[in-house]
């Protein structure tokens, strides 16, 4: 995480930021609440409103307050922090197949097992 998190400052945010960007895009178009975010989170310890706060300065993200339901926020990713995803991701990516290029297949599935059990 310490390795991904230097890479991903090269780019001015933090690994958790990161995972709430990808988190809102996995919903499609669709906007989350702080407490959907929270439960997706890879790391549960973050700070959910300030990780969104940062984004929104960065314009990555935007928050409203649900037209039904006033004591909703709703939290939906912008075009700029999708045209961010786009171009970090594959980066992201190819650098975390370098950091575990040397384990099998195998080896991956027992590590994601473990952190499984680890986060629960």
């Amino acid at each position: 995480m310490d390795k991904i998190n230097s890479e991903l400052k090269t780019h001015d945010i933090s690994i958790q930021q990161f995972n709430v960007l990808r988190i809102l895009k996995g919903q499609k178009g669709c906007p989350a609440n702080l407490s959907t975010i929270q439960e997706r989170m890879v790391s549960k310890m973050s700070n959910t409103t300030r990780l969104v706060d940062k984004l929104i300065q960065k314009n990555f993200v935007q928050r409203a307050t649900c037209v039904s339901n006033r004591r909703k926020v709703e939290i939906t990713i912008t075009q700029e922090g999708n045209t961010f995803l786009e171009t970090v991701s594959p980066l992201i990516s190819a650098f975390e197949h370098k950091l575990t290029s040397s384990l099998s297949e195998e080896d991956m599935i027992t590590l994601n097992e473990l952190l499984n059990k680890l986060r629960t």
